[in-house]
């Protein structure tokens, strides 16, 4: 779990896993560019970083557009010169409503960020690991990409698309020392899940929230720093021989048959 002298690129770096990851690895020695359309928020976990006494970039992008992914690429060589670790994060939850009553315009936006600008990280950063012979890359995907979750339709699709983009990229790219591999959060104590209470239960997102967590057998929500920490474990040479993989980190609820 040493990350000294090495460099990680996160996107959607702004919060939640994101801001969290960003600081696990700064806190284990890496240089850190943090990659988010929300210029306010990056910059605030930049700032975070380098209170750590690691050096860190902010670059804004939006990852839907392969200009803007080309620029945080280009970004993170032009200040360190390589890119180690990439953890492929950025994602929006959408709206919960049945598939038959999804709206297509946010159908297209979740897919959009989910699956293209995983698509696009992989396209532009899996060059420069070529180039450098290795490098590890994690995405984001989650537990609603090996199982269907109602009203998630869009959800659901984008983050099953990126447990096949993981799988394909593994395969395609293990020969020349570039590991790819997913995390599959459940539940995680951040605003998504909390956007997720309040469509759920407009006005009463706390019964969301006992209804949810209930559900869970360890009785509560992962932290962002628990997702963190297995991020930095896929990505360090502890996971040397690891690739291709989607771990579960969800207290167990996809263990249990009333989930």
């Amino acid at each position: 779990m040493e990350f000294k002298g090495k460099v990680a690129l996160i996107t959607g770096g702004g919060g939640g896993i994101g801001r969290a990851t960003s600081l696990a690895f700064a806190q284990m020695g890496a240089r850190v560019v943090v990659v988010d359309s929300d210029a306010s928020a990056g910059e605030e976990t930049a700032k975070l970083v380098r209170s750590t006494g690691r050096d860190a970039r902010f670059v804004r992008a939006d990852v839907t557009k392969s200009a803007d992914v080309e620029g945080y690429v280009k970004a993170a060589l032009d200040a360190f010169g390589t890119i180690d670790c990439f953890f492929n994060n950025a994602g929006i939850e959408g709206k919960v409503c049945l598939t038959g009553e999804y709206d297509e315009e946010v159908f297209d936006a979740v897919i959009a960020v989910n699956l293209k600008g995983v698509f696009l990280g992989l396209r532009h950063v899996i060059p420069v690991m070529l180039r450098q012979k290795g490098g590890s890359i994690v995405n984001t995907a989650s537990t609603a990409g090996v199982a269907g979750s109602p009203g998630l339709s869009a959800y659901v699709a984008s983050k099953h698309g990126v447990i096949g983009l993981t799988r394909t990229a593994a395969t395609e790219y293990g020969r020349y020392a570039i590991r790819v591999n997913a995390v599959c959060p459940g539940p995680t104590d951040t605003r998504m899940i909390h956007s997720l209470e309040e469509q759920s239960s407009p006005g009463g997102s706390n019964n969301a929230r006992e209804r949810y967590q209930s559900s869970i057998p360890i009785g509560r929500y992962s932290t962002p720093e628990e997702i963190a920490n297995l991020v930095l474990f896929l990505s360090s040479d502890l996971a040397a021989s690891i690739t291709g993989g989607q771990y579960l980190i969800d207290g167990g609820r996809g263990a249990s048959p009333t989930r």
